[in-house]
């Protein structure tokens, strides 16, 4: 039984005999990448180094070591047709019992990548608020649910997200680290462009969308010509989120295409933090 939550400390806790499964080199096409590794207990498994017949070798392997104390020699895998692959790279997993030492780094390792990760502010508790949120969450996002309603926000019930229960959702942008993402999808129209308008004043955003229709986008604009006299502002908003190539209103169809965007936005800001938001989405994810 896998398990891919973020709680290594409970899994620690719970599995007081387990391997650590880890990718030592990678050479051609592989799965994952030197350094990416996985827990391996008599029950389940905690993250992945790939799956297929690979990760199925290297679970194996724990499990034996794990059942009779034998050595775990570290193995060098081909990834061709004698293992059922084809990505044709070649893979050498190291495996090390789990200590205390070993539990501590673990756990350091997943903090920090925990705390590296990029924030994603969803203002709006409404259904597509949801829907994203709840689509969010299986990715290695810090999503925040923004609303200026209290009804609203407590009647999300979203494992794995933050709520922020705000009457100024526009001083959560200002407060946002660098990188962060902005999905603007309230109740109001006027709200929605406060935010929206807040947000694009920062060139360190890699995500703004705000959800709307034509005749939405094309108010905003002008909005933004004679209110805010920065039109400039809208070359670089996403609007509507999960843009237009599916003709499917639904919040949770919305959500799904509005994630992917999300995802490629946070993930492409790491790579190029200097260039500009509309150029940076034409970068391959």
């Amino acid at each position: 039984m896998p398990t891919n939550c973020d709680d290594i400390r409970d899994f620690l806790n719970r599995r007081r005999h387990a391997v650590l499964a880890e990718v030592r080199a990678a050479d051609g096409s592989t799965p994952r990448e030197a350094g990416a590794w996985m827990l391996v207990a008599a029950d389940c498994i905690f993250g992945t180094i790939g799956g297929g017949q690979l990760e199925f070798m290297a679970i194996d392997h724990a499990r034996r070591a794990l059942e009779n104390g034998a050595q775990m020699d570290e193995m060098t895998i081909p990834l061709g047709p004698e293992i059922g692959q084809c990505c044709g790279g070649r893979v050498s997993l190291g495996f090390k019992r789990v200590d205390r030492t070993v539990a501590m780094t673990l756990i350091e390792k997943v903090d920090l990548e925990i705390a590296q990760r990029p924030h994603v502010y969803i203002f709006g508790a409404g259904h597509v608020g949801d829907a994203l949120a709840m689509a969010l969450s299986l990715v290695p996002l810090r999503t925040i649910l923004v609303d200026t309603r209290e009804d609203e926000l407590s009647a999300t019930q979203v494992p794995g997200i933050e709520t922020c229960l705000t009457a100024m959702p526009e001083a959560v942008v200002r407060d946002a680290p660098a990188g962060s993402a902005f999905v603007v999808l309230t109740h109001d129209h006027a709200l929605d462009f406060l935010i929206t308008t807040e947000a694009l004043a920062r060139n360190d955003a890699s995500y703004v969308g705000m959800i709307g229709s034509k005749t939405k986008r094309a108010t905003f604009r002008s909005w933004l010509t004679r209110e805010v006299g920065r039109p400039e502002f809208f070359d670089r908003l996403v609007c509507p989120v999960g843009g237009t190539a599916v003709k499917d209103k639904r919040p949770t169809v919305i959500a799904a295409l509005a994630a992917a965007e999300i995802m490629v936005s946070a993930l492409n800001y790491r790579l190029t933090p200097n260039v500009a938001p509309k150029e940076r989405r034409r970068v391959p994810a």
